[in-house]
């Protein structure tokens, strides 16, 4: 199986403008995203996808590799199927595409191991991952997606909400009572699945809770989702970037 590691790099961002060359004790953003996916043992290539010149020349300057890509794209996996489309006119064909979220710079390379395992199931579309959720206040948290998963670690559905209700229970005692799972933004799809979910237009659940992920459960598309015991760590805004510069730096210096 043929993996190709690709990391959507946008400079635009309403909360965060430049997000992907935000310094962390040294290093950018986006090259400790890509530093860390290529540590991964079974991923053949990293490729950097980019609709800015400015991100092109910095991924280039620590000789990683980059591909311009269109700045219509209103998702990572649009822009994820143009370098696919773009390789293969190269004559390079993956089997695996794993959508490695530019905002995450402590990924894992177990957290790629876990999603490829996934792909044993000949039945796997789309492969994610979920953590468990130990804090209340994250329950009620509309920012940290939540995912319900059958007995074949299918993914029944996300949502904003706590999900599932817990009838008859104070929403404090709700951890105590069921697991909840948080969703990571990390996906894996198989090359021929990219092509289709990347041109497939918004259904009334993503239009609902803006996820969507939730277009490809409308379409039929088998989501399965393996639980990680490492957690992710997003940035979103400058304050995420500040946190985590005290954590990386003081672990540098220990």
């Amino acid at each position: 199986m043929k993996v190709i590691g690709i990391i959507p790099a946008r400079y635009a961002s309403s909360r965060f403008p430049g997000k992907p060359l935000a310094d962390i004790c040294g290093k950018s953003m986006v090259q400790r995203v890509y530093e860390q996916a290529s540590s991964a043992a079974d991923v053949e290539r990293v490729v950097v996808a980019t609709d800015d010149e400015r991100i092109v020349r910095h991924v280039e300057s620590f000789s990683g590799n980059v591909v311009l890509t269109d700045s219509s794209h209103t998702n990572g996996t649009s822009r994820c199927r143009e370098v696919v489309e773009k390789l293969e006119k190269q004559g390079q064909f993956f089997d695996v595409v794993v959508n490695v979220q530019g905002d995450e710079p402590l990924i894992q390379p177990e957290h790629i191991r876990q999603l490829l395992a996934l792909f044993q199931d000949e039945t796997t579309d789309i492969a994610t991952l979920a953590h468990p959720i130990t804090l209340p206040e994250d329950l009620i948290n509309p920012n940290m997606v939540k995912v319900v998963i059958g007995r074949q670690k299918q993914a029944l559905y996300f949502s904003r909400q706590a999900v599932p209700f817990v009838r008859g229970e104070k929403p404090e005692n709700w951890l105590k009572k069921i697991s909840f799972l948080k969703h990571l933004g990390i996906y894996a799809y198989r090359t021929n699945v990219l092509k289709k979910i990347a041109i497939l237009p918004p259904g009334k659940l993503e239009l609902s809770e803006k996820l969507e992920q939730l277009r490809w459960l409308e379409n039929g598309f088998v989501i399965k989702v393996e639980i990680t015991d490492y957690d992710g760590v997003g940035i979103d805004t400058p304050e995420d970037i500040a946190k985590l510069i005290n954590k990386i730096c003081n672990e540098a210096q220990q």
